[in-house]
């Protein structure tokens, strides 16, 4: 087993391995923790049970052992899928009560919910639903290891179980978090336990989850952004709108479409800059740039189909990235190439749409925007109705 100086190893951007959930990380460090304070003595490694069924086996770390209290960390092991909790330590103190049951709390860098919509009590610590049942089972399962003679310990006695991750503060920022009204820390998240290389399971998670958040406030119209700098032109386009109407959706506009038309939500507005609206042109829902790049040879039968001139259709075929085809356009003063593309990335929203079951009062607007925020085409339909 590797030790703390080098583990978890490095995520490789072309590699497949597996990896491990925060809610798992959290599960095994409170199981370790159970053992130890119930036992007088640190297992080596602890097997963690994951939500899917499976089991997986974790060595805890920093460990510190008291009469009353056990304390350790597992160092997240993301695997090859990007996240940015990889190499983070999560943590859980376990400590005697004098109340008899079970109690999970977040410490330290785990964040406090402050805002309705996301299935977890106002005021609470952000541990969701099935990492909560998680770390609980595997409580329960280091009861029965520790003191197999006696099932109800916890009907005469008290446990209470915190979970702690020392960077989550300086994490957060990197996530949705703030924007979902969790402040503080990081979530302990995860479904099945487990993180599938390049996944980003966690990721699309946050944004399904920021649009349900949207729906819930009943805002006029969610706005789907790629990037930061595009969501912070879609607020200058839209500021009557509330924050929580903003939802940086990075490159799953596949996934955040359809729980659009899952949360009835009528009115939706993606910005986005060039490359972005080249793929949603181009019918390609999740758009991260790794294999997946701009096909240039797409973009000038656009343009020859949009009437451009065969000198800027040459160059456009020629360009570098999608910015230098739209600086040549720019430069030939001729945006029809930017019409075009927003029209063909409104149809294939609107393709998406009906095939998620979107019904015909649902409003969708696709805008192009420039580095600078200028918009340079925009176009508007309900039920393919194009304004």
């Amino acid at each position: 087993m590797a030790n703390d100086g080098n583990w978890p190893p490095p995520r490789d951007r072309r590699g497949m391995r597996m990896g491990y959930t925060t809610g798992s990380n959290a599960a095994g460090a409170a199981k370790a923790a159970t053992l130890a304070l119930l036992t007088g003595h640190w297992p080596e490694q602890v097997r963690v049970s994951l939500p899917d069924g499976k089991t997986t086996l974790m060595p805890p770390l920093e460990r510190n052992l008291t009469d009353s209290t056990a304390f350790c960390c597992m160092r997240k092991d993301g695997g090859d899928d990007p996240d940015v909790t990889h190499g983070a330590l999560i943590c859980a103190q376990v400590r005697r009560t004098d109340t008899p049951g079970l109690v999970l709390e977040g410490g330290k860098g785990v964040g406090r919910v402050t805002l309705p919509g996301l299935g977890l009590e106002v005021g609470t610590a952000a541990i969701n639903p099935v990492p909560r049942r998680q770390i609980t089972a595997n409580v329960a399962d280091a009861l029965a290891a520790a003191l197999p003679h006696d099932p109800d310990y916890l009907a005469r006695h008290g446990l209470e179980v915190v979970i702690s991750v020392p960077e989550g503060e300086r994490i957060a920022p990197k996530t949705l978090n703030p924007r979902l009204g969790i402040i503080g820390g990081i979530s302990i998240l995860g479904t099945s336990g487990r993180v599938s290389p390049y996944s980003t399971a966690a990721w699309r998670a946050s944004v399904v989850q920021a649009v349900e958040m949207a729906a819930y406030h009943h805002v006029d119209r969610v706005v789907l952004a790629t990037g930061s700098r595009s969501e912070r032109y879609a607020m200058q386009l839209f500021p009557d709108l509330p924050e929580v109407a903003f939802v940086e959706m990075s490159i799953f506009t596949g996934a955040a479409l359809k729980t659009c038309v899952v949360q009835g939500v009528r009115s939706v507005v993606l910005v986005a800059m060039i490359s972005r609206i080249v793929k949603t042109a181009q019918g390609r829902m999740v758009t991260h740039v790794a294999g997946n790049p701009v096909d240039l040879a797409f973009l000038a039968q656009v343009c020859r189909e949009a009437g451009a001139a065969a000198e800027l259709v040459a160059a456009v075929a020629a360009a570098n990235t999608a910015r230098h085809a739209l600086e040549l356009c720019q430069q030939h003063g001729d945006l029809s190439l930017a019409h075009r593309l927003v029209a063909l990335a409104l149809a294939q929203v609107e393709r998406l749409v009906r095939q998620s079951g979107g019904g015909p009062v649902l409003e969708l607007e696709v805008v192009l925007v420039d580095f600078d925020g200028g918009v340079l085409a925009r176009q508007r339909s309900i039920s393919g109705d194009k304004r």
